[in-house]
Parts: C-alpha cells; sequence; structure tokens
C-alpha cells in the first residue's frame, strides 16, 4: 500500500444514485471521489454511457467532468474499511494493488444485484441472469437471430426483453411469476406516474408482438452441454420451447456488503435503514438507491440528490425533497406487492440442483441446515469467489436464512497485495 489520499466525500458506487450524489455533493466545493469496480461510470443500468454519445446519463456525465474537485480513479472497490471515530480510512483495491483513502464522510450507491432461484439445469451455459444478459448484449455479444426466453418477476424482464429484441434476437416471451392481476394492479399504479406511464408506452411499443405470460415461472432447462430447452410450468400444465438463451431473474436485492463492513443497520426486507436526509444508522455514512429499497431510476437520481446535499450540508436545497421521497416510496410499496415471490418457487431445486456454484453445494446438503452460519460452516456455501451474493439471497428466498457475516475483505485480493507492508 503505497498510495494515500484524503476526500471530503467518498461516494461508493458510479451508478445513477451515485452520479446523482457525487455531482450535487461536488456542488458544496468539496472534494469527492467517486468509487466503482467497473472502467465505466453509470453502473448496471447506464453500462456503456459516454459523455459524447446519445444517452439519459450523457448530461449528467458532463457536468461532472466540468467539476474539478471530482476525482474518478476507475475499476477501484472496496477491500475493507478502517474507523476511528468519524474519520474512516477506506482500503481500496485497483489496478495498481491497494491504497488507502481517508474520508470524513461516505455516501453509499452500491446498487442491487439480481436474485436468482436455482431449479434444475439453471448452471447450464445458456441461461443467464436477465440482467447480465442485457449486460452482455451492451458489451458486445451478438444475439442476431437466436431465440431467447426471458423469465421471473418484475418490470425488469420488460426492458431486458426490449433490449433484446433491439438487438436482434427473437424474444419467445416473457415468462412472470406474479399473477395477471398483481401485474395489472402494478401497471395501473406506475400509469399514474408522469415518466412511469411514459416509459410503459415505450415498453409496450418495442414488445408488440411479443408474448407476456404471467402466472408463469421454469422448471427445467435442458441441452447437451448447453441450452437447447426450457420448460415453463403455468397453472400446473408444462410447456417446453426450444431456444438457445434463458435470461431469468426473480427481481433485485439491495447489495450491503459495504454497509454491513460499516455498521449499517437493516431493514426487515434486507435495504439499508436511512432517515429522510439519507442518512444512515452510522454518522456521517449516507445511503442512496437501490440500496435503500429498488425502486427505479427516478428514485435513484432523486435520492442521490437528497444524500448528496446532505452529506455536503446543503440541506437549504432540498426544501421540496419530501414530497418526491414520499413519491418514490409509494411507487415502491407497489412494486414489492405487485411482485411477491410464489411459494411454489422454493419447490423448485431437486436434490441434486446446485444452489452455491463456486463451492458446488447443492439443494439436499442445505436443507438441513439450520442457517446461513451452519451452511458455510459444514458445506462452504457462501465462501467461493462470489463470497454469497449469488447463493446469499437464494437461499433467503428459499430456507428464509439472512445472509450475513459479512467480512474483509469484500473482494479477493492477490498475496502479494496483503504482504505489501502500508
Amino acid at each position: 500500500m503505497t498510495v494515500e489520499a484524503h476526500t471530503d466525500i467518498a461516494v461508493v458506487g458510479a451508478g445513477p444514485a451515485g452520479l446523482s450524489a457525487a455531482l450535487n455533493a461536488a456542488r458544496s466545493g468539496q472534494t469527492v471521489t467517486l468509487i466503482d469496480a467497473q472502467p465505466g461510470r453509470g453502473g448496471q443500468i447506464w453500462r456503456g454511457a459516454k459523455v459524447d454519445t446519445p444517452h439519459p446519463a450523457a448530461t449528467l456525465l458532463h457536468a461532472l467532468d466540468a467539476c474539478p474537485n471530482v476525482r474518478w480513479p476507475g475499476q477501484t472497490e472496496i477491500a475493507w474499511v478502517e474507523a476511528s471515530g468519524d474519520d474512516r480510512t477506506l482500503i481500496l483495491h485497483g489496478p495498481d494493488g491497494l491504497t488507502r483513502l481517508h474520508t470524513g464522510r461516505v455516501i453509499l450507491a452500491t446498487g442491487a444485484v439480481e436474485r436468482f432461484l436455482p431449479f434444475p439445469g439453471w448452471t447450464l451455459p445458456g441461461v443467464t441472469g436477465a440482467g447480465a444478459l442485457q449486460a452482455m448484449v451492451k458489451a458486445g455479444l451478438d444475439v442476431r437471430g437466436a431465440r431467447v426466453v426471458v423469465a421471473g418477476s418484475g418490470p425488469l424482464l420488460l426492458a431486458v426483453a426490449a433490449g433484446l429484441r433491439q438487438a436482434g434476437a427473437r424474444v419467445l416471451g416473457i415468462a412472470e411469476q406474479a399473477p395477471l392481476a398483481s401485474a395489472a394492479r402494478f401497471g395501473l399504479a406506475a400509469a399514474r406516474l408522469g415518466g412511469k406511464a411514459r416509459e410503459s408506452a415505450g415498453l409496450a411499443w418495442a414488445l408488440r408482438g411479443v408474448g407476456y405470460w404471467p402466472g408463469t415461472y421454469p422448471v427445467l432447462a435442458e441441452g447437451n452441454g448447453t441450452l437447447e430447452r426450457v420448460t415453463l410450468r403455468r397453472a400446473g400444465r408444462n410447456t417446453t420451447l426450444d431456444c438457445e438463451w434463458l435470461a431469468v431473474g426473480f427481481g433485485l436485492v439491495p447489495e450491503t456488503r459495504v454497509a454491513a463492513l460499516l455498521g449499517c443497520a437493516l431493514t426487515d426486507s434486507g435495504a439499508v435503514q436511512v432517515d429522510a436526509w439519507g442518512q444512515t444508522s452510522v454518522r456521517g455514512v449516507y445511503a442512496a438507491g437501490e440500496i435503500t429499497g429498488v425502486g427505479g431510476v427516478d428514485k435513484a437520481l432523486h435520492e442521490g440528490t437528497v444524500a448528496g446535499c446532505a452529506a455536503s450540508g446543503q440541506i437549504e436545497r432540498l426544501r421540496d425533497a419530501a414530497a418526491t421521497s414520499a413519491r418514490h416510496s409509494a411507487f415502491q410499496a407497489a412494486l414489492d406487492r405487485a411482485f411477491t415471490l410464489r411459494p411454489e418457487l422454493r419447490e423448485l431445486p431437486a436434490p441434486h440442483t446446485v444452489i452455491c456454484r463456486c463451492e458446488d453445494v447443492t439443494h439436499a446438503q442445505l436443507r438441513t441446515q439450520a442457517g446461513w452460519t451452519d451452511a458455510k460452516l459444514q458445506t462452504r456455501c457462501g465462501m467461493g469467489a462470489c463470497q454469497g451474493r449469488v447463493c446469499g439471497p437464494a437461499t433467503e428466498a428459499l430456507y428464509g436464512w439472512r445472509f450475513s457475516g459479512v467480512r474483509p475483505p469484500l473482494t479477493p485480493l492477490p498475496i502479494s497485495d496483503l504482504l505489501t507492508p502500508p
């Protein structure tokens, strides 16, 4: 560890919430460092966004680039944190190894991760997360002419299907596990919001002719070395479709590992607890975006503004924030109610189905364990490269366990970096 630096405010995460927080904090004149593991800014939802191309993020990125007090190292993530009173040192891992960043305030905007619910065949090549396939296509994967089934739960499925179709894929249909009545109620709630109504209309036009199958979920993926077909279940009846890709994700869950490392309290639903200004239970640590509850890009941008202003002492700019926050909270609650997971999904894994892909731990090995800690001790579940980011939410949905025990380092590190004296 040879590099030491100081910043007034560290923003962790460069998606919509993080970018908004960084820009608004920077307007106070204080120094801001934006931290993200990816080489570009925008997060998953704005992956590939650039200043000089038409994109919803372009204006925000351009404004940030005009701020000389904002530092963006890129490809850097938090390995661990050292705290002494209100002063914190973030130990960052990047292309140049470990570095130390001293800061007084932290804004967490680490977003959310996809929730996978294992079923027989879900580890076959060709079966991916819904957001993961979207990201691969944005990175250049050619899906022209490929037959794709999109499955799981939540409005993300519609955006993924629209993007795949635009990229030339043959989207055979969208299997939504929520019943028709729930999906319809959510659609009506979204239509009452101006921006959401326009977004819904755009998706409906982009997906014209593509089947939307509520009350439907995948039960089996099959193929000889790679995906060849998927079986969907609806109202107790199975239907099998030939396809090359299955993009499946059962909603999003807040990515709270850094928050847990800092000691922030969580809600019963697993989000970070915050007050009206985005302040967490730890003084000087704020949170914004999907980490406080999944509610979409508009909520993330608003909460980034609130946290950025609050962390930098610009409370006077937030006079009208409460009404906007209430509107986003109502939308988030409607989202949670509409896409509650059906109990049948807990019965999807067969005894031999792998739940923890990193350590090849099966459903038969896990279902007899008492909880997350026992599972780690007895089976090594959650102790592989992803450190529970994939299997943690899955076991919470399947067995009712609470993912816990976050320990540093948060990311696998080379031994040479750990042996280098600070």
